[in-house]
């Protein structure tokens, strides 16, 4: 499609407000949100209110009850300030805007500092650049290029500004979801700079396990039971379990990269902490488990296969104590399209250049916490946002691109305005 004279100064505003950008992203990425522990969710809806209320925004703070999401081991600390920030254009419909605002800690091996942004190499590097941080940043540009330019806005767009995605045992859009905080249809930003048709994801459960044994001298250990030897059985089951359960394949269509390959379930053994001293006879130790689970598979079954392999691996341990505990969950998605779809593929084209044969079909067995939306009721879910194979989300040096976060606003600002006809064509 040709844009409308009004559409293409709003476009063409983007790409030359990229300082802005850059503010934008610098002040956010400066503000540490990781979780765990996620104690720094106020001040991130600070910062939020104070940039978005030149742009007229009005806002509504839902805190999520912590007895919903307090976690047995205490790794969840602070308030759960969810932010839902209003624009009301005047349309008929709201397009729920989704953004996760946690990120994971920023870990060892950067070369940049992770909580500052570093423009270095052609890109933007910081810890949630990518994931995604820099989609809210995108989504801002796109509002302030419509205001200048005088755009009617065929959705009034609600930023949902979000806790706990990252593995979180109580997300916040499940809460709000759940509390039916938002109407709409659901455009969510945990996705790529791809053309991709979601065709869902995998579930996802952190569990941790705690052996407890009895401290003693490591050199005169009677009655003293080393938790770390304790748990040997268990790791070995849960190594024959992994091989069970990575075995099962999913429907749902894999990404390219896969290359034919079938998705499928995950069960990774992601860390282990126990002992202080060569001396001391260690008497905890505690074990993180994390399973990706298709939504071919009931979640009831998931956790009872686990707890099982735990009680009859450790059936006969000397050990005094044993301990499974879920620390995060995210539901499965399935079968999110709907009747949007189509003028969001077109809008993504516009942004990024895609044309209409480079879309496919694909989930993925990684997760998104847009399970629990489909589960209060909204099946329809898009799907967008800057992750691209290479961009080290979730490692050290993550970065995204100005050329992405300039292409992510303009698919955006296309999509809200009136003005974007696009010609209708297959999904």
């Amino acid at each position: 499609m040709i844009p409308s004279t009004s559409l293409q100064t709003a476009l063409n505003a983007i790409v030359h407000d990229g300082q802005a950008m850059l503010d934008d992203l610098q002040q956010m990425l400066s503000v540490d949100t990781c979780f765990p522990p996620g104690n720094g969710y106020p001040a991130f809806a600070d910062l939020m209110q104070s940039l978005l209320t030149p742009l007229d925004f009005q806002f509504q703070r839902v805190s999520v009850p912590k007895p919903l999401w307090q976690t047995p081991d205490d790794s969840a600390q602070g308030e759960r300030i969810n932010l839902i920030a209003s624009l009301a254009a005047g349309a008929a419909e709201n397009c729920n805007l989704y953004f996760h605002v946690d990120t994971v800690p920023a870990g060892d091996g950067w070369r940049f500092p992770p909580l500052s942004l570093t423009e270095a190499e052609g890109k933007l590097f910081g810890r949630g650049a990518a994931d995604m941080k820099g989609t809210i940043v995108a989504a801002m540009a796109a509002i302030r290029a419509a205001r200048a330019a005088g755009l009617r806005l065929r959705f009034n767009p609600v930023l949902l500004l979000c806790t706990d995605e990252e593995g979180g045992l109580y997300p916040g859009i499940r809460y709000l979801a759940e509390q039916h905080c938002f109407h709409g249809h659901m455009l969510s930003f945990n996705g790529g700079a791809v053309p991709r048709i979601w065709a869902g994801c995998f579930g996802s459960i952190d569990a941790k396990i705690i052996i407890t044994g009895r401290s003693a001298h490591s050199g005169d250990p009677v009655g003293g039971i080393n938790a770390i030897e304790a748990a040997l059985p268990l790791m070995n089951a849960l190594h024959r379990l992994k091989q069970d359960v990575e075995s099962r394949t999913s429907l749902m269509p894999s990404p390219p990269h896969f290359a034919g390959k079938p998705l499928t379930s995950r069960l990774t053994l992601a860390a282990a902490h126990g002992g202080s001293k060569g001396s001391i006879i260690p008497e905890r130790f505690e074990l993180l488990i994390n399973r990706r689970y298709a939504p071919e598979e009931a979640f009831a079954d998931v956790w009872q296969e686990l707890a099982q392999c735990v009680e009859l691996a450790m059936a006969n341990t000397p050990a005094p104590d044993v301990a499974l505990q879920m620390i995060g969950h995210l539901a499965p998605v399935s079968d999110p399209g709907g009747p949007h779809w189509s003028r969001w593929q077109a809008a993504l084209c516009q942004g990024f250049g895609f044309e209409e044969n480079d879309f496919a079909v694909w989930g993925s067995s990684t997760s998104s916490d847009m399970g629990w939306v489909q589960q209060a009721g909204m099946k329809e879910i898009l799907l967008g946002g800057l992750a691209r194979p290479d961009n080290r989300i979730h490692a050290a040096d993550e970065y995204t691109t100005m050329a992405d976060l300039v292409a992510l606003s303009q698919s955006i600002l296309a999509y809200l305005a009136d003005d974007f006809s696009p010609t209708p064509g297959p999904q």
